[in-house]
């Protein structure tokens, strides 16, 4: 299933759903996450300036992190905007949330970067778009190192 790298609980719950089904049910779940995206809070529905663009991704997404409280046990929040005509990446974006927001600031900056490759998706996606999913991994991550006090 991965590399020998322990995947963060979040995240293999995850991949063993993926791993339990087959290629075309993989896809269908992909799609059942891409419909679980919550939607942007107000504060930046109203003001998509504050968003970061992922242009590794082939769909347009934004997304923002914040960060609440202080130190490696702050917790980290996610939110992004991706179009509904765009299911594969509101699924990765989807995946992302569920598996890191809320989470501590320290689980996210301690995620593998090659989660995104060992999630049972690379048999039905392409390569291009597993890229688009660890450039949001990659900004996500920059983005809490920027706004967290460590």
């Amino acid at each position: 299933m991965n590399d020998g790298t322990a995947l963060p609980e979040p995240f293999a719950e995850i991949a063993d759903d993926f791993h339990a089904l087959g290629g075309k049910d993989r896809l269908q779940l992909l799609l059942e996450f891409s419909q679980s995206l919550p939607e942007l809070p107000e504060r930046y529905a109203d003001h998509p300036e504050l968003l970061e663009p992922v242009p590794e991704c082939q769909s347009p997404i934004f997304l923002v992190t914040e960060v609440e409280g202080a130190g490696s046990e702050a917790t980290a929040r996610l939110f992004f905007s991706a179009p509904r005509e765009a299911p594969t990446t509101r699924g990765f974006a989807a995946i992302l949330a569920e598996a890191l927001d809320g989470r501590s600031v320290g689980e996210v900056l301690a995620t593998p970067d090659a989660v995104t490759g060992q999630l049972g998706l690379a048999e039905v996606v392409s390569p291009l778009r597993l890229n688009g999913m660890a450039g949001m991994l990659a900004r996500i991550k920059r983005q809490i190192r920027a706004k967290a006090t460590l």
